[in-house]
């Protein structure tokens, strides 16, 4: 909901916020729960919990969301669920961050899945759980507010590798430490570097998202988070079970300290990038006395002829095959590029999409950002590119 809310340049500072208020809540909520079941009993306390939720769902059935004019066929849920895998397999900024986020959360999750247990060695009560918990919260909340000063100074692959060394710090104190108030301190590192790495990762996939695909690329980073920490959960808490919650912690901490050399590798895609629909591709002029495409039909083979400058032959064929992954993104199922074997200068790509509505939503699909790849491979053509459309008739 947040990019329908506010304007992109100020999604960081929205996604602080939700997380100033999710963490408020974890640090007050508990207390307010014991309070709740010490004067009333459990019962009332989720009954109370459930009779709060008739507060939001107030508000969204109120939210008017702006009506976009759908200028496509609407897709099936099978058709836009593989669309949404195309688009994840054929997008290298969200692999990178979907692949760094879960191999984060699965050694971060060590600390917040052996919580409890690592409270019970410090003190045999809720209350000692419930005061780490809180100390998690307030962290976050002034982590929230100090990362915009600290985007303003760093780069966001700065602050989010400095975040994830914080929290691999955290846990490596939480591993030794045996008092309350140095593990409360400890918490409180962990919330705040918790929230940055959080906020950012969250907006970077907003802002390489396109709005057809936004909500299930959300899905799969959901799957990815809540995935990897289930995952970890599992792991660590089979491990401190062997050998201790303090082992545990400790190679929990090391490897989300090693997760900082992510950054060599798998680093963080632009801030910026501008998904705004790009649809310049012009569609077939249909002859008279020829009826309108029905979108059912295909598949559709489409066809780019490019008369290709001699000495820009191996250019040409590099920059065509990088905007293969383009055409395969958003919508094409399979593509090749062929050279004409009586005019070497003439290359042909061929992609094949699955329907016409499929190919008209790929015209909707392309980018201002996809504008600098395909510029490249028209740069070492010397002629018009002719594009034919051809119908299957099986």
């Amino acid at each position: 909901m947040l990019p329908d809310l506010v304007k992109k340049e100020d999604l960081p500072a929205a996604s602080a916020l939700n997380g100033i208020e999710f963490n408020f809540a974890r640090a007050v909520g508990p207390g307010l729960a014991g309070l709740v079941i010490a004067a009333a009993g459990a019962g009332t306390a989720f009954l109370i919990n459930t009779v709060s939720f008739v507060g939001v769902i107030f508000v969204v059935a109120r939210w008017k969301r702006a009506i976009h004019k759908r200028t496509t066929p609407p897709e099936t849920v099978t058709g836009a669920t593989l669309a949404a895998i195309r688009y994840f397999r054929y997008s290298p900024p969200i692999r990178t961050l979907l692949a760094r986020s879960a191999l984060v959360m699965f050694f971060a999750s060590g600390l917040l899945a052996l919580l409890p247990s690592l409270s019970h060695t410090v003190k045999s009560s809720p209350t000692a759980y419930g005061l780490l918990m809180g100390s998690f919260g307030f962290g976050a909340v002034v982590g929230a507010l100090l990362m915009q000063r600290a985007r303003a100074r760093w780069s966001t692959e700065v602050v989010v590798t400095g975040g994830v060394a914080l929290f691999g710090i955290a846990t490596l104190a939480a591993s030794v430490l045996r008092s309350l108030a140095g593990l409360s301190a400890a918490m409180i590192v962990a919330g705040s570097s918790w929230i940055v790495f959080l906020s950012l990762f969250s907006v970077l996939v907003l802002n390489h998202a396109p709005e057809w695909v936004r909500a299930r690329v959300l899905a799969f980073s959901t799957l990815a988070f809540q995935g990897a920490v289930a995952a970890g959960s599992a792991v660590w808490g089979t491990f401190a079970q062997r050998f201790g919650v303090g082992t545990a912690l400790l190679y929990a901490g090391a490897g989300t300290l090693t997760m900082t050399a992510l950054a060599l590798f798998l680093r963080l895609p632009d801030a910026t990038v501008d998904l705004t629909s790009w649809n310049h591709w012009r569609l077939p002029a249909m002859g008279k006395g020829i009826p309108a495409l029905d979108g059912d039909l295909g598949p559709v083979l489409v066809t780019v002829e490019y008369e290709v400058a001699p000495d820009q032959a191996t250019d040409f064929l590099k920059a065509v095959r990088q905007y293969r992954r383009i055409r395969r993104r958003d919508g094409a199922r399979e593509w090749g590029i062929f050279r004409d074997a009586e005019n070497v200068n003439r290359y042909v790509e061929t992609f094949i999409v699955s329907s016409w509505a499929e190919h008209l939503r790929q015209h909707e699909r392309l980018t201002r950002a996809d504008r600098e790849a395909e510029e490249r491979v028209q740069r070492h053509v010397v002629s018009q590119s002719k594009v034919r459309h051809l119908i299957s008739v099986e």
